[in-house]
């Protein structure tokens, strides 16, 4: 694109046949390096049939790995913490002995909690940029393989400030898993194509929620054995597992799409383009400068995506957290209660991928996050109430569910509306990182003394799912207004026969502010 062209709005189609014109256009002009690899080729014309097979290539080779990694994360985390699936076993160890061996008393089990999400949120959005500077396929590996043996450590602990500084190196060592796999799917998938990726990928959390019941119930039939009780071999032998993992992806895991060896060049400059002019049609920048970073912090959406990210993950960490306390305040034994926790998991598994495959072939973000909070809201309602515990279990498949098919729209959401590879990362790092303090407030609202209602505790979760249902409208409002007004100049400076009044690059910096760049809904 010149700087004397209208910015013209196109159809998909279009839009699409023109990226590929201007691909080639720029290459040869030496305008454009493919993310740091000049030697590529123009990006060839594909059928849909190509485009789909390459693809699902794609997927074949990224997909299962970071799966598996998160996987791990969540069965090795436990019951510690939703966002990075780690809070399962926890508190499934719980049950198994670790508040009486370690003799915790009052809030300590909570404060030890607690204690994991602070470095965590600290360090996201550092973790992100050193993610874009270091490869991926050492970088996720990398901090997969150094969890796993913090894990396998923390079943050798033998007091709560061992527990705690456990906890807090955990919270280092996770805190760019989770933010570092959505950044690096956002720049392998175009925006209408990410969160059935998150979704595919964020399912192996609600998985490892059923897993974990069932491992836990099978390995506290090891407790005495090296004299060491179950809550102990459950993070040790899964900690392995975990250090297993890690070692494999360093095999398998690939970095960018400019270097990615599996894909031919052809290939890999196809994919290079259809992700950079996904957004707009001059592409978004890719190098980093400060200003990327100011721009990320002072853009409104991202502080408002924060509120509805928290009123979604703080009743996924609260289900998560607490779902085998809360069906054993029901008066069944932990080995039943551990169970019971698997079948809410496996329902919920099948309404994330639902989700994630429908809002994708819509386009659609917000009715599908607000289709979540209405089934956390009837679940939590439900166990507030004075309802016998049939009723209040079946209601804990509604909180589950809810919460584990909203949380990969909310991701990809506000990445698909954040432009440049870097304000994108340094946003949905700060989204992720600062939203995860709700993960705090989850670790203490569900008191012992509360039980079995645990009023509280559920009164907290349904203010957050309230704070989603003001926000999530408050932001299709404000998208609709600004798509509308920029339809509307774009129209006027047509038919009026203006040109544009930026050059390519001004228009590649303004990233999501440029004219023709639209909001998803």
């Amino acid at each position: 694109m010149s700087a004397d062209s209208p910015t013209v709005l196109t159809n998909e189609k279009h839009q699409y046949g023109s990226h590929i014109d201007i691909a080639s256009s720029d290459l040869k002009e030496g305008l454009i390096d493919f993310g740091g690899d000049s030697s590529l080729p123009p990006p060839p014309k594909l059928s849909p049939e190509e485009e789909k097979r390459l693809w699902r290539k794609i997927d074949l080779r990224l997909m299962p790995i970071l799966a598996a990694m998160y996987l791990m994360s969540f069965l090795d985390r436990g019951k510690w913490k939703a966002t990075d699936m780690r809070l399962l076993l926890t508190c499934n160890a719980r049950l198994q002995g670790l508040t009486t061996e370690l003799g915790l008393t009052g809030a300590q089990y909570n404060i030890a909690l607690t204690m994991y999400f602070i470095p965590y949120c600290i360090f996201e959005c550092p973790a992100n940029l050193v993610l874009k500077r270091f490869k991926p396929s050492r970088w996720l590996p990398g901090i997969t393989i150094l969890w796993g043996i913090i894990m396998t450590l923390m079943g050798l602990v033998k007091n709560y400030p061992q527990l705690v500084g456990v906890r807090v190196c955990l919270g280092v060592a996770e805190a760019g898993l989770f933010p570092g796999v959505v950044y690096y799917l956002s720049i392998w998938y175009p925006r209408h194509m990410l969160q059935f990726r998150i979704g595919f990928f964020f399912g192996a959390a609600s998985l490892a929620g059923a897993f974990s019941g069932l491992l836990a119930y099978g390995i506290s039939f090891m407790s005495g054995t090296r004299g060491m009780l179950g809550w102990s071999w459950i993070f040790i032998l899964e900690g392995i597992a975990t250090v297993a993992v890690g070692l494999t992806a360093l095999l398998v895991l690939v970095d960018f799409p400019a270097t990615a060896g599996f894909l031919t060049p052809e290939e890999r400059s196809f994919v290079i383009w259809r992700k950079k002019y996904d957004g707009s049609s001059v592409g978004e920048e890719e190098h980093f400068e400060m200003r990327h970073f100011w721009a990320a912090v002072s853009d409104w959406q991202v502080w408002l995506h924060i509120l509805i990210y928290m009123s979604v993950i703080a009743p996924l960490y609260g289900i998560t957290l607490f779902l085998p306390t809360i069906i054993n305040s029901f008066g069944f034994p932990p080995a039943i209660s551990q169970l019971l926790t698997v079948p809410p998991y496996v329902v919920a598994t099948i309404t994330l991928y639902v989700f994630a495959f429908y809002s994708d072939r819509f386009k659609k973000r917000s009715p599908f996050i607000l289709a979540g909070l209405t089934l956390c809201l009837i679940g939590f309602s439900i166990n507030i109430s004075k309802a016998s515990h049939g009723v209040k279990y079946f209601g804990t498949f509604f909180v589950v569910a809810g919460s584990y098919s909203a949380f990969p729209g909310v991701v990809a959401w506000l990445g698909n509306n954040l432009a440049g590879q870097y304000k994108r990362g340094i946003g949905m790092a700060m989204h992720i990182g600062i939203g995860n303090f709700s993960g705090a407030i989850a670790s203490n609202i569900y008191r012992s003394q509360d039980s079995p209602r645990f009023i509280v505790g559920h009164g907290v979760e349904l203010m957050f799912v309230g704070i989603g249902f003001i926000c999530v409208p408050a932001a299709v409002i404000a998208y609709t207004r600004i798509n509308k007004k920029r339809d509307e100049l774009q129209r006027q400076a047509v038919e009026a026969g203006e040109q544009c009044r930026y050059t390519a690059q001004e228009l590649r910096e303004m990233g999501d502010r440029a004219a023709d760049f639209r909001y998803i809904i």
